[in-house]
């Protein structure tokens, strides 16, 4: 048996998450149906490095399973590809240790937040970015992104719907970065609670408008009040972009 680790993309729009769902599409599901083919009709259970809602998109998620199938790792992806639907594929896999696991021993995670800055709405970006075309104070977003930076109790910035008790995490980088038509925000953390990338994303929209000043983060840090913080953006602007591990 050889334990092996995967980097997955998946479109996530006809997906409703990452996690297997009854009588939902997952992502999760259609991996784990084409590993069960591969193997004769015995169940391979597969390893996320974190689930993903409804409509987020993955460009580096990463997956592990144990199998005992004697296949070169070169050609796993072109072994899986052939049999996923075309809004995942598998760009990269190798054999790794037994003990590795893709959730436990990640050091880092990238998400990247696609705003589109055009006049009027892109028929063909409306599953990929969010449609915003307010003005926005640059400035003021880039300072009150400082003050997310560092070590916080983040319980202000994730959904009531998180069952995780530990709400302290580790923003390494916050860069909001024009891209042509988008605005691109990219977080680095070594952790993100439910939606915390989204509920950031929106607050500093907020802030771009004017509505939160950029000195007013750290208040809605440290006194943990949800309802101080932004609106949740939208899922389908949403990227897990890279997860890290030590090797």
């Amino acid at each position: 048996m050889q334990r092996w680790k995967c980097v997955i993309s998946y479109d996530g729009t006809g997906f409703a998450g990452y996690q297997v769902q009854q009588d939902q599409r997952t992502v999760q599901e259609e991996i784990e149906k084409v590993l069960k083919a591969m193997h004769k009709g015995e169940a391979v259970r597969i390893h996320g490095s974190g689930r993903t809602d409804a409509s987020v998109h993955a460009e580096g998620q990463v997956i592990h399973f144990d199998s005992p199938l004697n296949i070169p790792p070169e050609r796993w992806p072109t072994a899986l590809n052939a049999k996923l639907p075309p809004d995942i594929v598998v760009k990269h896999a190798e054999k790794v240790e037994p003990n590795f696991h893709s959730r436990f021993d990640v050091v880092s995670k990238e998400y990247r937040y696609h705003i589109l800055r055009t006049p009027q709405r892109n028929v063909f970006q409306r599953h990929y970015a969010y449609y915003y075309p307010l003005p926005l104070d640059l400035p003021a977003m880039q300072k009150a992104a400082g003050h997310l930076v560092g070590t916080h109790d983040f319980t202000a910035f994730c959904s009531a719907r998180s069952e995780v008790e530990d709400k302290v995490r580790t923003i390494y980088e916050l860069e909001i970065v024009e891209e042509a038509d988008k605005l691109v925000l990219r977080f680095v953390g070594n952790g993100f609670l439910y939606n915390m990338v989204r509920i950031l994303t929106g607050t500093l929209l907020e802030v771009g408008r004017g509505k939160i000043k950029p000195d007013e983060l750290p208040s809605i840090l440290e006194q943990r009040d949800r309802s101080r913080s932004g609106d949740t953006a939208p899922g389908h602007g949403l990227y897990l972009w890279q997860v890290n591990y030590n090797n």
